[in-house]
């Protein structure tokens, strides 16, 4: 029996990358990571090489059944140098193998617009113009304000088919704009669940002749509502201590000189547009934290408070454009430090 690989990587495309992906059929396939091939592919087309030494490497990292195609499989990838060496592109080398452990948890909100191609706008928007202002959207139901559910229904299945840790969906603030949510142990699985998670969006999305756009701020500086990827995340001393300081330890830490640009330098291109002191957001230009606080920085949620201080702490500067991967490397490295 023959079986189809689904080889995903993320292309060198700046300043964000995109997700690019060839099919490789396999005989006897034992549906294990370990039988899966290393594989190239020409980087000159992809922003990754030149042409008179194009050939980068695609290492697997991680795989699922497709439940979108017979006898199929989608195989995340990192992708390598020809000598073997990560790629600048490479996101998941950022993460340290010695800090890549279980004992810490993301909880990634990956919110997002659909896109019609034809109006250049989400559905729910009116050619040329705009539908009754946001308010009526969130978690909503009705024809007059969920837009494209089937397509979301069907993408929520896919994910939990493949066995994708997907928590749950809503729809969000704006017209057109829906969220997923990912749990997942460890920086670097939650990196790969929710980038075949995005795969899948985006390769569902086509059936309906609709695109996803990333973009923080896809509707520019309108009183529209950008797209986040909140980053719950926890350790084990903020679940298990009960201690206020740890908190306040790791928050300040995030406000230190030096790590306020090291986030905001992964957290997604032209975040700015988003980031700036509207619609639920603290301003690039400064960073806090408090309880229950959606304008802050750094949100500490108030069940967290409530369980006798156990529990996480959500980033919400984070833009939906963000790679998971650089996300969750920094913040392992800040919260380390503080407990340090």
């Amino acid at each position: 029996m023959k079986s189809k690989l689904e080889y995903i990587w993320l292309d060198g495309y700046k300043p964000t990358q995109s997700l690019r992906s060839k099919t490789m059929v396999r005989s006897d396939f034992g549906g294990k990571l370990e039988d899966c091939p290393m594989w190239s592919f020409d980087g000159s087309s992809t922003e990754q090489a030149e042409g008179n030494a194009s050939d980068c490497l695609l290492k697997p990292v991680a795989i699922i059944p497709d439940p979108g195609r017979l006898n199929a499989y989608l195989v995340m990838t990192e992708v390598l140098n020809a000598d073997g060496t990560p790629h600048e592109s490479n996101g998941r080398a950022t993460i340290d193998e010695r800090e890549d452990d279980e004992d810490f948890w993301f909880g990634f909100e990956q919110e997002y617009f659909l896109w019609n191609p034809e109006t250049n706008l989400p559905p729910g928007f009116p050619p040329g113009g705009y539908p009754p202002p946001q308010g009526p959207y969130y978690c909503s139901v009705g024809a007059r304000n969920a837009y494209c559910r089937d397509l979301i229904e069907e993408h929520f299945d896919m994910c939990l088919e493949a066995g994708l840790n997907v928590e749950g969906i809503n729809a969000e603030v704006a017209a057109g704009q829906w969220e997923f949510q990912i749990f997942a142990k460890s920086a670097k699985r939650a990196g790969d669940e929710i980038w075949l998670a995005r795969y899948l969006l985006e390769r569902t999305a086509e059936k309906y002749d609709l695109d996803v756009d990333w973009h923080p701020k896809p509707l520019g500086d309108t009183d529209w509502n950008g797209s986040g990827m909140h980053a719950n995340f926890s350790n084990g001393p903020m679940r298990d201590d009960g201690d206020e300081t740890v908190f306040t330890k790791i928050c300040e830490e995030f406000g230190k000189g030096p790590n306020i640009p090291a986030c905001i330098a992964v957290y997604g291109a032209h975040n700015e547009q988003r980031l700036t002191g509207r619609h639920e957001t603290q301003s690039i230009e400064q960073y806090s934290y408090g309880v229950s606080d959606r304008g802050a920085s750094i949100r500490i949620p108030i069940g967290t408070v409530e369980d006798g201080w156990k529990g996480r702490l959500e980033d919400r500067r984070p833009a939906s454009n963000a790679d998971p991967y650089k996300v969750a490397s920094v913040i392992v490295k800040i919260t380390k430090d503080a407990l340090a």
